[in-house]
């Protein structure tokens, strides 16, 4: 390994490795809920089980360049969580270029100006850690977990990949091959690959940033060139466009002085513009079906537009998301599961493969379920139209919304409080990128705690009718596919 800078933290020489992959699953943040309706529903907010939850240690500035820094110390494992996210997803990539912001993330982990390729993955194991990377809609995340004494050559890391791009020829043709190959696994070849989280938005939405194939068709992909990928560099992966998040068992002094020495000189260039994402309002039900030549049974998929993130229209359709669809006592799988048997589990939830914090712009509540062939996907939907229309007739009791609650904070700590810190960082680090507000993860829990009975039945009659959903119907078959 050959030292190409001075400003490189000592720590950089140690044993080289590769990078392990440590996948990041956020779970539902809203668990499942179960409770015998009672007569009436009590019109009151449902306040917190128990005392006041742990506060996240949180301390939010900005550098000179317009960095954002998040810090979060916690000592209790001698392990810390770096984590950069930037502002940029399947969602926010240009037309034309489907899957780019994917393949870019691949393009990150190659050469950049004081790295060769696989430097990064050396320092990163060769210091005991593990690191990975992720596209979402709305940000594309890098981030490494490793034990406290090697905080700071993994932030030289971390700067090292905001301070330039050095892919070459070579290395765009081999990620390209790499990417293409994970479409092909992960979703062409297998069967219901990418029905909910893919498949669903590209029916439901009319806006191309919101209904385009985010993993790529394979044409695009192969399509994309070293002037695109500079392009794409130049203009998202900037200080202001960023967040870096430090989370764990370090020095809050030291961690601050490293962060200055490493970013600060980084130089400071224009926030990008982004797209208009937003969603013309649905005004009749959609309608669709897709054959999936590898499936064995057929699928069903009802997916509805929900209200705009962090209202309290948001905070109530996520408490009757809990109360219809998470666990084996919400009343979507009681009925349609344990009644009528007309599928082994039900699935879903707002933003389906994230989690209800860790995006930014329009999204759907998506259900998802398989079948048999015998039975009728207007047998489905009917039945889910009576539960939703229940809501009217058995409003969601007191004891409904209690238990919604108590599933959401242990879900809510779950993600916060997890050893290895990465849903912490993800949080804290949505917050910052898309409110610019990491503190407002010590808040998720009183904001819920306002939602009232007639909250709930209010959004229920908006939001959960026929003209705001799409039903997208799997069928197998030898013929059709994407």
């Amino acid at each position: 390994m050959i030292v190409r800078t001075l400003s490189a933290p000592a720590h950089r020489m140690r044993a080289a490795g590769c990078c392990l992959s440590l996948a990041l699953a956020l779970p539902g943040i809203l668990g499942g809920c179960s409770g015998v309706p009672h007569r009436a529903a009590v019109d009151a907010a449902v306040p917190a089980t128990g005392p006041v939850g742990y506060r996240v240690p949180v301390e939010y500035y900005r550098l000179r360049n317009g960095l954002r820094v998040v810090l979060s110390p916690e000592r209790s494992v001698p392990t810390v969580t770096v984590a950069t996210h930037y502002h940029i997803g399947w969602r926010l990539e240009p037309e034309g270029r489907t899957g780019f912001a994917h393949l870019f993330e691949h393009l990150m982990f190659q050469e950049s100006t004081n790295l060769a390729k696989g430097e990064a993955n050396q320092i990163i194991q060769g210091n005991g850690g593990v690191g990975n990377g992720q596209t979402h809609y709305d940000y594309t995340n890098y981030y490494e977990i490793v034990p406290s004494h090697a905080l700071e050559p993994v932030l030289w890391v971390e700067a090292e990949r905001l301070r330039g791009l050095a892919v070459g020829a070579e290395s765009l043709k081999n990620q390209q091959e790499v990417v293409k190959n994970e479409v092909r696994v992960n979703v062409l070849n297998r069967p219901y690959g990418g029905f909910g989280w893919l498949d669903v938005p590209q029916y439901a939405n009319a806006n191309w940033h919101n209904a385009h194939n985010f993993y790529g068709d394979l044409a695009d992909i192969d399509a994309a060139t070293l002037d695109d990928v500079r392009a794409f560099y130049d203009t998202y992966y900037t200080p202001r466009n960023a967040v870096l998040v430090v989370a764990g068992d370090f020095d809050t002094a030291q961690a601050k002085a490293w962060i200055e020495q490493y970013f600060g000189p980084l130089a400071d260039r224009p926030e990008p513009s982004r797209p208009d994402v937003s969603e013309p309002a649905q005004t009749e039900e959609k309608r669709a079906t897709r054959t999936d030549p590898l499936a064995p049974r057929p699928a069903l998929a009802l997916a509805y537009h929900v209200p705009a993130r962090n209202s309290r229209d948001w905070y109530a359709f996520s408490l009757l998301s809990a109360v219809l669809l998470d666990g084996e006592e919400s009343r979507l799988w009681r009925r349609l599961v344990r009644e009528k048997g007309y599928s082994d589990s039900v699935s879903g939830g707002i933003n389906y493969g994230g989690s209800l914090f860790d995006y930014d712009g329009p999204t759907l509540w998506t259900v998802t379920l398989l079948h048999d062939a015998s039975t009728a996907d207007a047998d489905i939907v009917r039945e889910f139209d009576r539960v939703v229309a229940d809501l009217a007739q058995q409003p969601v009791t007191a004891e409904e919304r209690q238990r919604a609650s108590t599933r959401l904070r242990s879900s809510f700590y779950d993600l916060a409080g997890d050893s290895r810190r990465v849903g912490l960082v993800t949080l804290l680090a949505s917050f910052a990128l898309f409110d610019d507000d990491p503190g407002r993860v010590n808040r998720i829990e009183t904001e819920f705690g306002r939602i009232t009975a007639a909250d709930l039945e209010r959004v229920a009659r908006e939001y959960l009718v026929p003209t705001n959903r799409t039903v997208l119907r799997l069928v197998p078959g030898a013929e059709g596919g994407r």
